[in-house]
């Protein structure tokens, strides 16, 4: 049977179309720089948004239904269905999941176990034969009372076994389903006061916790990346994964840095109080940009909004920083973002994934076109050019030291020349990209 009998497959039809279930600038098979735009972006569905998010917020109940008229396991089946076709409709290829995104979390672990086995059989077989995907799975250390304190940061040493059996399970699935990447996102790895914080032995724990998931995704043959999902605060009011250089100086210290990188998300960026591009940056200047959840917040709203991306200058500033890094290679962007409470149709799926997708696809398009262009890079360039020769190449050949310098400043004098950082004259020609 057919969840979306009224959504035919969405194809490509240019940025003259009218028609709202169409394409204006993905065009998948398109090629930019040498790779086709599928390539280059390599969509994923979110499972929890896409097919458990419900509308609800924090004044109101849910707004969509999602049951597809099932109830319990045969819920769970119905949104694989319903998950894949939306998936197939669109031409994404990949999925991002939570374990208990797929089900209904059980009474007992033993229970959530089998019931995760099940339904992931059930996937496996129906994603081979769609020809689907799976980016990266993850684990919920933060919905159920017990992760109050946090999981790999708790207090009790029985809720950091219980959330190791849980990361095991999880990494159990989604090797089966030949996952990508393995996320960990500390929802609740952080502090409320440090009155009755030991952040030490957290931290220390935290290490501990992810070298054992490491160690024993690596027992049984898993070859991709694992991935930090940085986020300054919410829920917990000081998050221990607060931005890239603060997970980054993490994972340096406690030497998880040669199997983690980072999943970075637009609308953690700007909590964080940084742009969506610093974090991508900062994360491959340091040889960590592993995958992106692709969404936006809103400026005027202090919490994690979650908005499907249209910001066409945010994609393409993110693609740059893509393209400059050499692309994905175990990562992708992960739509994690979900429709507006007010937006509550079935329809309302496939058009927010449409905006979503054609933002991003403009994006990488621009990107393109201003690495092309060459004025932006040119300038860089230019504005570093001290450092190719002379005095500027001694000082990176490792060649001179504090009194050789000392020497060279008091010979040369004051300096009185500078290049101008012309900010103004690179975003227009952004701008001149973007429109002309």
């Amino acid at each position: 049977m057919s969840y979306f009998p009224n959504i035919p497959a969405i194809k490509f039809e240019g940025g003259a179309s009218k028609n709202p279930l169409a394409f204006r600038y993905y065009n998948a098979d398109e090629k930019i720089l040498g790779k086709t735009m599928k390539e280059h972006l390599r969509f994923a569905m979110s499972w929890w948004h896409t097919m458990t998010g419900e509308g609800k917020d924090m004044f109101g109940s849910g707004t969509i239904d999602k049951s597809f008229g099932k109830t319990g396991f045969e819920k769970s089946k119905a949104r694989v269905d319903a998950g894949f076709e939306l998936m197939q409709k669109l031409g994404v290829t990949y999925y991002c999941f939570h374990d208990y995104d797929l089900i209904d979390e059980r009474d007992t672990l033993a229970e959530s176990n089998a019931a995760l086995v099940e339904i992931t059989d059930y996937m496996l077989k129906k994603q081979n034969e769609m020809g689907l995907k799976c980016l990266w799975g993850t684990s919920n250390l933060f919905s159920n009372k017990r992760y109050m304190f946090g999981a790999g940061t708790a207090p009790n040493a029985d809720v950091f076994a219980y959330a190791a059996a849980q990361v095991k399970q999880n990494i159990d699935v989604s090797v089966k389903l030949g996952a990508n990447g393995i996320v960990f996102w500390g929802g609740r790895e952080g502090y409320e006061t440090l009155l009755n914080t030991d952040m030490g032995l957290e931290l220390d724990n935290l290490a501990r916790f992810l070298h054992m998931a490491v160690d024993y995704a690596r027992s049984i043959g898993f070859k991709g990346d694992f991935f930090i999902e940085p986020k300054p605060k919410e829920p917990s009011k000081h998050q221990y994964d607060f931005d890239a250089a603060t997970a980054i100086g993490f994972l340096n210290k406690y030497g998880l840095d040669k199997d983690f990188k980072m999943n970075i998300e637009a609308n953690h960026a700007t909590l964080a109080g940084h742009t969506f591009e610093h974090e991508l940056r900062v994360s491959a200047i340091n040889d960590m940009l592993g995958s992106i959840d692709a969404n936006q917040g809103d400026m005027l709203l202090g919490w994690d909004t979650d908005q499907f991306p249209t910001d066409v200058y945010s994609t393409t500033y993110c693609m740059l920083e893509v393209l400059r890094a050499g692309g994905f290679k175990t990562g992708g962007l992960n739509f994690d973002a979900k429709g507006r409470r007010g937006s509550f149709t079935h329809d309302d799926l496939f058009l927010s994934y449409i905006a979503g997708m054609d933002a991003f696809a403009l994006g990488l398009i621009k990107a393109a076109k201003i690495i092309e262009d060459g004025r932006v890079d040119g300038f860089v360039k230019e504005r570093y050019s001290s450092w190719s020769s002379g005095i500027g190449k001694d000082i990176t050949d490792g060649k001179l030291g504090l009194k050789e310098l000392s020497d060279y400043a008091l010979k040369k004098g004051e300096v009185t020349t500078n290049i101008s950082g012309k900010q103004e004259y690179l975003e227009n020609i952004v701008n001149q990209v973007l429109f002309n």
